[in-house]
């Protein structure tokens, strides 16, 4: 076999990631070349990953997801057999978690593409909408939701994968007294702490899982023109986007990083070109609420109404907004899905996360098109 050259280092850039993964066994020589490359010239990027379901029981999925890769530029079929009984509704959290919640059994996937499942008895207090978070990829805190009058609507039990036990701890905060359900609140977590925000107001608690105890409130709303907001984790820094003006004049969407004890230290890093704020309108005049799915440094930011037009932005190491784009979403564009319900998730996906895939016959891809990001 011959040696891999570093001409081929570079052709390797052009080269999608799904079609490098034969080129790990060719030989020592090209594997290195090709990781090499990886490293140092055209670097993987965060996937966002478009989960389909149909919007009524039985709660069914499609028997495959669309992906984007940003590094190569393509929307992604990813066909796989519905690995788990679908009994409530899809929901995703921390940009890489997905679960589905029901009164028998708590179902949840957290690899980069969602192939394997886990399956867990239910938390001990029933809930209809609860927080939902992960923590150093071991607990899962389950908050507030619940439904009846017996139980502490704020109620919080943590589940550790390694004991596959449910345990219960403090309270979520009485700030959420009234919005204690994952419509009203953003939820962001890093390695140590998980944060929950209302949409609304900007008042946060962090929740820190080996004290148990939750802090704040925290205020996060410095700019008195913010009327809706919504956080996420970058490098392990607390950022926050933020909707200014009105829902009927949004004047501008910008970004802010967030430090200290109580978050009084912030950094504007990005503003949104004004021609994006109007994409992720669509025809419509108001823009009430935006969501993001993020991974390290890329963070993509769309319309729950009008899921059709995506803005992606990249975040560099100076934590500063270094690109901006747009992309069509190809599910919603994807004809015969007016019955199902989208659910995103942003992670890291590896070479060997596409060997192992293929290797065990989880999961086979194929090109839907081109994502052409403006």
């Amino acid at each position: 076999m011959a040696k891999a050259l570093p001409r081929e280092k570079s052709i390797f850039c052009h080269v999608p990631l799904i079609h490098l993964v034969p080129v790990c066994h060719l030989s020592k020589s090209w594997n290195r070349a090709l990781f090499s490359s990886l490293r140092h010239f055209n670097k993987p990027k965060p996937w966002l990953i478009v989960h389909s379901q149909t919007s009524r029981p039985p709660y069914t999925t499609a028997a495959s997801s669309v992906a984007y890769d940003p590094r190569s530029n393509l929307w992604l079929r990813i066909n796989h057999d519905p690995p788990v009984e679908y009994v409530s509704d899809l929901r995703s959290s921390n940009s890489t978690l997905l679960y589905m919640l029901s009164i028998s059994k708590f179902s949840f996937s957290f690899d980069p593409l969602h192939l394997t499942w886990h399956q867990a008895d239910p938390p001990l207090v029933w809930r209809t909408d609860p927080v939902v978070g992960i923590l150093d990829r071991r607990h899962i805190v389950v908050a507030g939701g619940a439904w009846d009058f017996e139980d502490d609507p704020l109620s919080v039990e943590i589940y550790d994968l390694e004991t596959r036990k449910w345990d219960t701890c403090e309270s979520i905060s009485a700030i959420f007294e009234h919005s204690a359900a994952s419509m009203w609140l953003s939820i962001a977590a890093n390695t140590k702490t998980l944060y929950a925000m209302e949409q609304a107001s900007g008042i946060t608690c962090s929740f820190d899982p080996i004290s148990r105890i939750w802090l704040g409130p925290f205020d996060l709303r410095h700019d008195p023109n913010i009327y809706f907001s919504v956080i996420g984790i970058s490098r392990d820094n607390l950022i926050m986007l933020g909707l200014l003006g009105n829902s009927e004049n949004v004047k501008d969407i910008k970004i802010w990083e967030l430090k200290g004890e109580s978050f009084e230290l912030f950094k504007e890093i990005g503003a949104m070109p004004k021609e994006l704020v109007e994409k992720l309108k669509e025809e419509h005049a108001s823009l009430s609420s935006i969501k993001i799915s993020l991974t390290g440094d890329v963070l993509y930011i769309f319309n729950p109404e009008e899921p059709k037009e995506l803005v992606v932005c990249e975040i560099d190491g100076r934590q500063r907004v270094s690109r901006w784009g747009s992309l069509k979403n190809s599910m919603v564009n994807d004809g015969g899905r007016v019955t199902e319900r989208a659910v995103l998730t942003c992670a890291d996906v590896s070479l060997g996360d596409l060997r192992k895939a293929m290797k065990f016959g989880k999961g086979s891809f194929s090109t839907v098109n081109n994502g052409i990001l403006q």
